[in-house]
């Protein structure tokens, strides 16, 4: 669930795309691999991907969004630098599965240079972690109450992002929401999700059955579908702006050096 805004001189809001997640039991904090929900997950996990099933996946859901409100949606949006974190909260618990998350995600994308901080001033992605009865109110403050009363009556989310991003389609800025007190899975699921989509691929499709940014599928780890997915996004040689045509120009010998990346950060046989 994302949403965008350009820089550009009415700041208006790009896109949105968002996916509401169901509730799960508040259970003990726990690593994502302490998790049945997850170890069964990653041990069923399909890791053989075609050249071709994993470029659909990314041009569906690099370009494109599930919930369009205004401006271009045909072009590639990426930070262009650095991307720090900050979170806002007083759950230590919840700041401690978030920093491992963004670790995890730094560790499997070879050319994102993100990492938490200390100081909301140092950041360009901010992360809001409230309870769910406070997700509304926490939407008014961040998209205004007429935004926010179109967000709950069309997909009541519990959780979402949303980015500002120039007008050379370069993210400027990501603020994300995750509630805290419906479980470990939902909270993880729902970080990394967030995380990501709040990184550029901010469309949701559901004829991908191997992503997360697929509204039928929950994961709450970083699966190795979607490490293709923002190893493509994030190579120098995929730029912010580029038009469909420019990135099919490139995708093949920037996919041949993402397999082998995948490969080895996740030691995988073929």
């Amino acid at each position: 669930m994302s949403a965008s805004t350009s820089s550009s001189a009415a700041l208006r809001f790009a896109l949105l795309a968002l996916a509401a997640l169901t509730c799960a039991p508040e259970i003990a904090p726990a690593a994502a691999g302490e998790l049945p929900a997850i170890s069964s997950r990653q041990r069923a996990e399909k890791k053989s991907f075609t050249d071709g099933e994993i470029v659909d996946g990314f041009l569906k859901t690099a370009f494109g969004a599930e919930y369009h409100l205004a401006g271009r949606v045909d072009r590639i949006r990426k930070f262009d630098g650095p991307v720090r974190v900050y979170a806002e909260s007083d759950r230590a618990d919840r700041k401690a599965q978030l920093a491992k998350v963004v670790a995890d995600i730094g560790k499997r994308v070879q050319h994102l240079d993100i990492a938490m901080t200390a100081t909301s001033e140092a950041a360009n992605v901010r992360v809001k972690l409230v309870r769910d009865r406070d997700v509304y109110r926490t939407l008014t403050s961040f998209y205004g109450a007429a935004k926010a009363r179109e967000i709950r009556s069309s997909l009541d989310p519990q959780c979402l992002s949303g980015f500002r991003k120039n007008d050379n389609f370069e993210i400027e800025h990501s603020d994300v929401i995750l509630t805290v007190d419906n479980g470990d899975f939902v909270f993880l699921d729902c970080a990394y999700e967030e995380l990501l989509q709040s990184l550029g691929p901010i469309n949701d499709t559901t004829s991908v059955p191997w992503t997360m940014f697929n509204d039928n599928v929950s994961m709450g780890y970083f699966d190795v579908y979607d490490q293709y997915i923002l190893n493509l996004l994030y190579d120098p040689r995929i730029k912010a702006g580029m038009t469909l045509a420019e990135v099919k120009a490139v995708l093949p010998a920037v996919l041949t050096d993402v397999r082998a990346w995948v490969k080895q950060v996740n030691e995988l046989k073929e």
